[in-house]
């Protein structure tokens, strides 16, 4: 199955049924008067968060969801039938976009979160509506409502609470590979990833998920290699993995182009929690190790860490790192119940 992050949409609502002109003309019954049912309403176009989904490739074949008109309003009273409505399943972490790729419709961040993206059109009434006293034969109804049509994207952004950042081969899917179930593509030349990866981790009797995205290069932000819109799958991580490679002959120019990276795509990232780790130090001794971190730390990176992937040297070091970061972002997301909340206002009283 291929990874699919952004897939342009056209909806359309349905449109409600006419109302029905129609009069009562049966034998032998002396009062006729009008008897026109009304009409149904259109069908609606709703987006649901649903679990077993990590891409929006099935939005790639199918563009057009429509939902069903309503029917028309019938004699003898009868109301048209209400047309069908239509759910678009998307994964969890989905962003609903309008046409612009800016304005944010909808951002569905938990299971089961369902959001109307289009109403029907009402159904129109019928001729037996308008019966009044001083007009007991009305002929006219009103026509049904036109539906609602709109062209949006979906966007996913992948729900993980730690994102791996680094340039190209710095390690960060056999970080994935060696502390996870997942199994990214691993090889010596750069761009090894072309799509984002999820794995759940585990320390300490704690689980959570980390994300690898593929890597950023100087320009990214301008379109250069990948481009950054990968970053958009760890905007919502707690705290983000910033891998940098340890046998790289520009250590510091490295270092700084993720963190211009970083800031020139926004959104927060630039802010947001992050652990820096010297990676791949199984091909360094001790001397250049310190040297290395010093120097690291001098251009700004703050507790630099030391690790190798390939070795796993470091590893249960850098996950028990994260740890506190990850468990911080679940107790602030965290709902407050009615008893913690009223133990708190008798504690501040």
């Amino acid at each position: 199955m291929k990874f699919l992050d952004l897939c342009k949409v056209h909806i359309r609502s349905g449109s409600g049924g006419n109302g029905c002109i129609s009069f009562r003309r049966e034998k032998f019954i002396e009062f006729g008067g009008p008897n026109g049912g009304d009409g149904g309403d259109g069908g609606s176009v709703w987006v649901e968060a649903v679990d077993g989904l990590n891409t929006l490739i099935d939005f790639r074949y199918q563009q057009h969801w429509f939902a069903q008109n309503g029917e028309a309003g019938k004699g003898s009273n009868r109301t048209g039938a209400n047309g069908g409505d239509i759910v678009l399943r998307v994964p969890v972490g989905t962003e609903i976009l309008e046409e612009d790729e800016e304005t944010v419709v909808a951002d569905l961040t938990e299971l089961g979160q369902r959001i109307l993206l289009a109403k029907g059109g009402n159904g129109g009434w019928g001729n037996a509506r308008f019966k009044t006293s001083s007009n007991q034969a009305p002929r006219h109804a009103n026509p049904g409502q036109d539906g609602v049509e709109r062209t949006l994207w979906l966007r996913l952004k992948l729900i993980a609470d730690v994102g791996l950042v680094g340039l190209p081969n710095a390690g960060k899917s056999t970080f994935l590979a060696v502390t996870s179930n997942a199994r990214p593509k691993i090889a010596d030349y750069p761009f090894t990833t072309l799509h984002p990866n999820l794995g759940v981790v585990e320390v300490d009797g704690t689980e959570f998920v980390v994300a690898d995205i593929p890597g950023l290069i100087e320009g990214a932000h301008e379109g250069r290699g990948l481009g950054d819109i990968f970053l958009g799958h760890v905007e919502r991580s707690a705290v983000l993995l910033h891998l940098i490679d340890g046998t790289s002959g520009s250590l510091i120019e490295d270092y700084q182009t993720i963190c211009n990276e970083l800031a020139a795509y926004g959104a927060g990232l630039a802010e947001k929690p992050r652990v820096t780790v010297l990676n791949k130090i199984d091909a360094l001794d001790a001397e250049e190790r310190v040297f290395l971190k010093d120097e690291l730390e001098a251009a700004g990176a703050e507790d630099v860490m030391l690790m190798s992937g390939a070795t796993r040297e470091g590893v249960t070091e850098v996950l028990r790192a994260l740890k506190p970061h990850v468990m911080a972002r679940r107790a602030a997301d965290r709902p407050v119940s009615p008893e913690e909340e009223q133990e708190g206002d008798q504690w501040q009283s």
